[in-house]
């Protein structure tokens, strides 16, 4: 697993959305920096708190010209729920095949109650309208993920 660093040009890609639609990474930076964050599954506790914490603060991310993209396997079906139950208001898209996590080098070998599997690490990348990788957010806890991205913009 090969995770790409600042400086590196992110991968092109278009993946459905929750309502099946599709949307394209190059149309999101033409209307400011992405926040493209990988999380492993919609639904489950950490990624829930992840999720509300995003939500919770998209007013400030917006005022810094961010716009937050959530990128898991799931089908965007189970993405329409995690949107609805949660009422998330950004954009979660769906990579069941994990090429985009594959191509930003996020799928990888994991380890969880002493199983081994090959899943998505969670890792966030700050895009900037040049499609380059400003910042790599990998330390973090879910509940403080925003405030690593917030601090990180306002530094």
């Amino acid at each position: 697993m090969k995770t790409l660093q600042a400086g590196d040009k992110a991968p092109e890609f278009t993946l459905l959305d929750a309502n099946e639609q599709q949307v394209a990474l190059k149309d999101l930076l033409k209307e400011g920096k992405v926040l493209v964050y990988f999380y492993p599954k919609a639904m489950t506790p950490g990624c829930t708190v992840q999720a509300q914490q995003l939500r919770d603060h998209q007013e400030e991310l917006a005022k810094r010209n961010v716009i937050t993209v959530g990128i898991s396997p799931d089908a965007p079906k189970r993405l329409a729920k995690f949107t609805e139950r949660d009422a998330l208001n950004f954009t979660l898209l769906s990579d069941e095949e994990h090429t985009v996590a594959d191509g930003f080098g996020v799928w990888g070998p994991k380890k969880f109650m002493g199983k081994e599997y090959d899943g998505i690490h969670r890792i966030s990348f700050l895009i900037g309208q040049d499609g380059k990788v400003e910042q790599v957010f990998d330390k973090f806890k879910t509940k403080d993920h925003h405030q690593v991205v917030l601090d990180a913009l306002d530094a």
